[in-house]
């Protein structure tokens, strides 16, 4: 499988190199997913990074409560749950017909999501309880239920949008099959 993979990468690139250079507005069409996925991924590397600066030094910040905290970290867990479902229902299923790495039997940013949710499903249940107060908050905890899974959530923000950017989608994807693409 994995050379499959590293078969049809190869093949896009060589076809990549076949192909004239992009205009402004034809690179704007083909990078627009990789744009947009940017966006959202910034809210999850802000937010991580306020939630692992509080957990490695203690140090909530000053100016939230330790009720706010939770909620940011409530948050964050969400917002994450929500952002992968919605493209493994809505946005891989389509790419994947042409983008093995969208596969959900053997994509490498299927499988980052699965990684990432054995951690974050501790993650959320950790918080969950310990704003309702059956829990009691520990900064040391917070942090080793972030550690596990940390190191793939970011590879994978990186890798979902270098496989979205322009010289990717052009090598499969036609311009007007672009401006069609969800998102």
């Amino acid at each position: 499988m994995a050379g499959d993979e590293a078969a049809t990468s190869d093949a896009a690139a060589a076809e990549t190199r076949a192909l004239p250079p992009l205009t402004d507005h034809e690179f704007k069409i083909y990078n627009r997913m990789a744009d947009r996925m940017e966006q959202f991924h910034n809210y999850f590397r802000q937010t991580w990074t306020l939630l692992w600066t509080a957990a490695t030094t203690s140090r909530r910040p000053q100016n939230l409560t330790q009720k706010q905290f939770l909620n940011e970290a409530i948050s964050f867990a969400r917002h994450l749950s929500a952002h992968h479902g919605i493209e493994e229902a809505h946005v891989f299923p389509l790419l994947a017909t042409r983008m093995p790495e969208f596969d959900a039997r053997r994509g490498s940013l299927v499988k980052q999501h699965e990684q990432i949710h054995k951690g974050l499903e501790e993650f959320e249940r950790y918080v969950k309880e310990c704003h309702a107060g059956r829990d009691e908050f520990e900064m040391g905890v917070l942090k080793e239920k972030m550690e596990g899974w940390g190191g793939v959530l970011w590879e994978h923000l990186d890798d979902e949008v270098r496989m979205l950017g322009a010289e990717k989608m052009r090598a499969v994807w036609s311009k007007e099959e672009m401006m069609r693409m969800p998102m």
